[in-house]
């Protein structure tokens, strides 16, 4: 996961795209950027996602359409094989596109690469759920037409998506053929330097049915490998003048509703357009089609409208429990509403799926599900829709088989989660850096606890996350030692930083495994029946109590700092002044074995650790550490910049803290890592909010309670937000001068403001004084790596870069 190093981004930055608090606005079309904007532009509700293709599709940068889950194997090549070295990997897959709306007049396809273009705008629409689109164009013979367009991924109907496709003649009289599409093995940019991957990937779709008749189109295929069949059906209702036809025909790859109209000046044709998806890797050919067939007939009886309305209830819903207010920074207002709902659009129907770091928004990192799922994006939703977190969890407990195998093949006991994945399988080839990363098991188990804690779901933690928390803190008991004096180590791991591989007692590792030792004992002693069934006894749990009040967190007296791991400040520092701008990110241009001996940091790693477990460290601490590690990490992941946001607002750097959010929240809609064409960075959205609500709203969920510390930059003139928690809803109102605590739902709530408790009534808000933060001399950060100074101008519609910060 690559980082950004300037505002060069071509996207938000972009002329055409204009800053909104409730949309995002693109008017006019730049062919340059348009595989990033099908990427921003993206809907999806978790199982199905439509990439923001043009509705014709063509011109594309990348088609996309995905089903969450269907995969296909592709081969993992080693010059040499070694043992447990995984064989096959995963890449989701393109499945069949039902989003083309192929339009012809006078015989003249609508591209909009030819003839004359005088409007074109896209509005992705926060409240609405739906992307909307409007296109004045003349063919190259001269007649103009206007078409609008609304798409929408349906929030509360699983398997729908739907397409409102309206064709207007304007100045004279035109024969238009509309072409509904169901497309299969769409042909699809190379898929990198590897020709095996590439011929794997090429045409895995084998067609078993197709059918055509009326205004009903179905196509079901299954993959090579992996053995999945897949189920693709739509619908039409057709609305246009008289002499309007329409007829239907099939074959193995293509599925096809042929609509002819004859438009006078101001005469419309419209269709709308409902598609059902559903796969499986069990279910017989019959069982899929019926599937989603039956699917289209639930949505018949809704129709359109109710689609609509449906999308906008529940977005209301997801509103007025999750809304986060900014004023002072318009982008940053927009970014962080267009970070909530692509992160609900990730997860809202998963249904026991896993929640890809790229959401179902592209194809990037082949689709896969990291430790930032749980690191990251659970600790969003927990506060936000908490339903999504149950079953994200789910997910997997189901794939504990497949964990608990490997944790066995590499000898160890319990489960070992792997470090990416899509089916539960470990498909990464080997790499030290994500092979030893045992501390996903601990991102899961922290996960598990702040869903039980949020929600009181015991019966969740007695029937999935009891089992999740036993078998991870199996895997430490066993991975780790106690030492001669009685401390307990964890040799040969990698944390969060991967340019610090197979280190000894990594601290991040080490207080988020004793977090996950604890928690499992104290769960078994809340669920003895159901703990016995696992054979966990007395003795093991004391044995997990023991390693975690033991554990070793590696501390340099004269430096005054902890260690990342044993012996990192003891290390020969990077040379920051030697490397040249072009050179990062440095996993690209130096190899591992340079950056694993050295002073550098690819990413936030301490300073994650002071976030997540803020209690094992002192205030004292938390700044030393902060001004250390701020000297020597680089920022080459998308994941660092909202966790030193975060960190940088608790010591006091509001300013700095201020520049980071920018950089987190700007990390797509600025294309800041140049690779949003691939998908969007779901974890530096869901960082976003993190960095507003956690950063400069100061709020940690710890102990089963919400304490909450708020100050803000003095960019910033107001921040609120509306946290779920335990059955209520909390709104938070901060300015400079103080902080307002609202209870909007639920019983009366204590929390605590800057260390001062307060209980929170539904008919009595509470008002605190936010003191000042203290004065701390500035970080400095390594040679190039400052991040660039945020700015806002209200009177101009994108951030300024202040040169005297630029690179």
């Amino acid at each position: 996961m690559c980082g950004p190093r300037a505002w060069s981004g071509q996207v938000i930055a972009h002329p055409a795209f204009a800053v909104d608090p409730w949309c995002l606005r693109e008017c006019g079309l730049d062919l340059e950027v348009l595989a990033q904007s099908e990427s921003l532009f993206a809907l999806s509700n978790g199982h199905v996602g439509w990439r923001g293709n043009l509705d014709e599709g063509e011109p594309h940068g990348l088609p996309g359409t995905y089903l969450n889950g269907v995969f296909e194997f592709r081969p993992l090549p080693y010059a040499e094989a070694g043992f447990s070295y995984p064989e096959s990997g995963q890449t989701i897959i393109n499945v069949t596109n039902g989003k083309v709306m192929r339009l012809l007049v006078d015989g003249e396809p609508l591209d909009l690469r030819y003839g004359t273009l005088h409007s074109h705008e896209r509005v992705l629409d926060f409240r609405a759920g739906v992307l909307e689109r409007s296109v004045l164009w003349t063919t190259p013979s001269g007649c103009t037409v206007r078409i609008r367009s609304t798409r929408l991924v349906s929030l509360t109907q699983r398997a729908i998506a739907a397409i409102a496709y309206e064709v207007e003649a304007v100045d004279r009289q035109v024969q238009v053929v509309l072409q509904s599409e169901l497309v299969a093995n769409e042909q699809l940019p190379p898929q990198g330097g590897d020709p095996r991957v590439a011929a794997v990937l090429d045409s895995v779709l084998v067609a078993e049915d197709d059918f055509a008749r009326g205004s009903r189109l179905r196509l079901v295929h299954r993959t090579v490998r992996s053995g999945l069949r897949v189920a693709v059906a739509a619908d039409h209702l057709i609305d246009g003048p008289a002499g309007t036809s329409a007829a239907a025909e099939s074959g193995p790859d293509v599925s096809r509703l042929t609509v002819t109209s004859q438009l006078a000046p101001g005469e419309c044709l419209r269709v709308v357009k409902t598609v059902a998806h559903g796969w499986s890797g069990a279910r017989s050919l019959p069982a899929v089609r019926d599937q989603v067939d039956a699917a289209l007939a639930g949505a018949a009886e809704i129709g359109w409208a109710g689609l609509l309305a449906g999308q906008r209830a529940y977005l209301d819903d997801f509103w007025t429990h999750a809304d986060v207010e900014v004023e002072g920074d318009a982008e940053i207002q927009q970014a962080v509403r267009f970070a909530l709902f692509h992160v609900l659009q990730a997860a809202a129907c998963a249904e026991e799926r896993a929640i890809p770091a790229k959401g179902l928004t592209g194809s990037g990192y082949d689709g896969h599900c990291f430790w930032d799922t749980e690191a990251y994006v659970l600790p969003m939703l927990v506060h936000t829709a908490p339903a999504a977190v149950g079953q994200a969890l789910r997910w997997r407990h189901a794939t504990l088989p497949a964990a608990r195998a490997r944790a066995a093949k590499l000898g160890l006991a319990g489960a070992a989660f792997p470090w990416r994945t899509i089916n539960g399988d470990e498909c990464s080839a080997y790499w030290p850096a994500g092979t030893a990363a045992f501390h996903v098991n601990a991102d899961i188990a922290d996960a598990v606890v702040r869903y039980t804690s949020a929600t009181s779901d015991l019966a969740f933690e007695r029937e999935v996350g009891l089992e999740l928390l036993v078998h991870t803190a199996r895997l430490w008991r066993s991975l780790g030692y106690h030492d001669g004096a009685g401390v307990f180590h964890l040799d040969g791991v990698t944390g969060p930083d991967e340019y610090g591989a197979v280190a000894d007692d990594n601290i991040y590792t080490n207080v988020m495994a004793q977090q996950n030792l604890l928690a499992a004992a104290d769960a078994v002693a809340r669920h003895r029946q159901a703990a016995l069934s696992l054979g966990v006894d007395d003795e093991e749990t004391a044995a997990w109590r023991d390693a975690a009040a033991r554990i070793a967190m590696p501390f340099n007296a004269v430096l005054g700092v902890h260690e990342q791991s044993v012996g990192f400040t003891t290390h020969q520092v990077w040379d920051f002044a030697a490397t040249a701008p072009e050179s990062y990110p440095l996993m690209l241009h130096f190899p591992y074995f340079d950056l694993y001996r050295k002073q550098v940091c690819k990413q936030a790693d301490l300073v994650f650790a002071m976030q997540q477990r803020g209690d094992l460290f002192t205030a004292e601490q938390k700044a030393a550490n902060f001004a250390y590690y701020e000297a020597v990490t680089v920022r080459d992941s998308s994941l660092s910049a909202s966790s030193q946001a975060v960190l940088a607002a608790e010591v006091g750097h509001l300013r700095l803290a201020y520049d980071y959010l920018g950089e987190a929240a700007l990390m797509d809609l600025a294309d800041l890592e140049h690779n949003t064409r691939d998908g969007i960075h779901l974890a530096s959205l869901a960082g976003t909010w993190i960095a507003l609500v956690t950063g400069f709203g100061g709020m940690r969920h710890q102990s089963n309670a919400l304490a909450f510390a708020p100050r803000l930059p003095e960019q910033l003139t107001r921040l609120a937000f509306a946290v779920q928690f335990q059955q209520r809803c909390i709104r938070v109102d901060i300015t400079h001068q103080d902080a307002v605590y609202t209870l909007l739902e639920g019983s009366d709530l204590e929390i605590s403001h800057h260390g001062q408790p307060l209980t929170v009534t539904r008919h009595s808000p509470c008002r605190a004084a936010v003191p000042a933060a203290p004065q701390l001399p500035e970080p400095r950060q390594a040679a190039g790596r400052v991040p660039l100074r945020r700015t806002w101008a209200a009177d101009h519609q994108h951030g300024a870069e202040d040169p005297s910060r630029a690179h």
